[in-house]
């Protein structure tokens, strides 16, 4: 499975799968479905947000690796 990394676009996480709309909106950032988002980095977004992109990293990452094992 990919890995994700901070300086992936948000399309792009989406699209490695689906399920990380829900890490990043229980993160705080509720605005990944507004097609200006869509284009921006993770680490960007969480600048904007407050949010510590290693913490999201790992969460996502952990998300997938889990999901691989099945």
């Amino acid at each position: 499975m990919a890995q994700v990394t901070k300086d992936m676009i948000i399309a792009d996480i989406l699209a490695i799968d689906p399920g990380n709309a829900a890490i990043l909106m229980a993160a705080g950032m509720h605005c990944i479905g507004c097609p200006a988002s869509q284009g921006e980095p993770l680490e960007e977004a969480c600048q904007v947000h407050g949010m510590d992109v290693n913490e999201v990293l790992v969460q996502i990452n952990d998300y997938l690796d889990k999901k691989a094992e099945k």
